[in-house]
Parts: C-alpha cells; sequence; structure tokens
C-alpha cells in the first residue's frame, strides 16, 4: 500500500469520515486505518470483497471530492506550515535576538486569526 496515499486519505477520513455510510466507513477505517486486506475486511463484516472493493473506491472518492469542494485539509496543512514558520522565527529570535523575526511572527498569527 502507497504509504503517501494512505496518509492523505486518513487526513481526509479524520475531517470528512463523518460524512460517509456506516460501510464506507468501516472500509476506510479498517483498510487505511487498521492496514487490513480487502479478504480480510470482508471476512469482517461479512459480505464479498468485491462489495467491500466497491465501498472503498466509492468513499474514496467521496472523501477527494468533498475536499475539492471544502478545502479544509488544504486550509489545514497551509495553516500547520504557517505556524511552524512562526515556530522557526521565535527559535530564531531566542537564539540571535533579531526584533524582525518577533514582528513576522506577530504577523503571521495576525493573519492565521483573521482567517
Amino acid at each position: 500500500m502507497d504509504l503517501e496515499k494512505t496518509a492523505w486519505m486518513n487526513l481526509l477520513f479524520d475531517f470528512y469520515g463523518q460524512l460517509l455510510t456506516g460501510r464506507q466507513n468501516t472500509a476506510i477505517e479498517l483498510y487505511y486505518g487498521q492496514n487490513l486486506s480487502l479478504k480480510e475486511i470482508a471476512d469482517e463484516v461479512s459480505v464479498s470483497r468485491q462489495a467491500i472493493h466497491v465501498s472503498l473506491k466509492r468513499a474514496e472518492n467521496l472523501l477527494i471530492e468533498y475536499e475539492e469542494k471544502l478545502g479544509l485539509v488544504a486550509k489545514f496543512l497551509e495553516q500547520k506550515d504557517r505556524l511552524q514558520e512562526v515556530v522557526d522565527l521565535l527559535d530564531g529570535y531566542h537564539t540571535n535576538g533579531e526584533s524582525g523575526q518577533c514582528q513576522r511572527a506577530r504577523e503571521i498569527l495576525t493573519g492565521i486569526l483573521d482567517a
């Protein structure tokens, strides 16, 4: 299983999982969250492997569609990057005492709060 896709699906699931049906929710959770195979999931929930495959693909497509429409994950990741920049600026200020770094950190935080 592709680690990058797994991480992406888990992140989408964290944001939008509650919008899926029960079967789709279970398929994503067991496949991406617990790393079970389609056969293992099918055995677990007493349905065919094909039914799990269909539920999983529909769920994946829905999660991607929700992100395309709402963009919550993109916004979260952007804010996370900006907050890391603030941490780096404050660490730099602590190390070399440049006051401009505190001002820049303040600007970034204000921008996040105003968004």
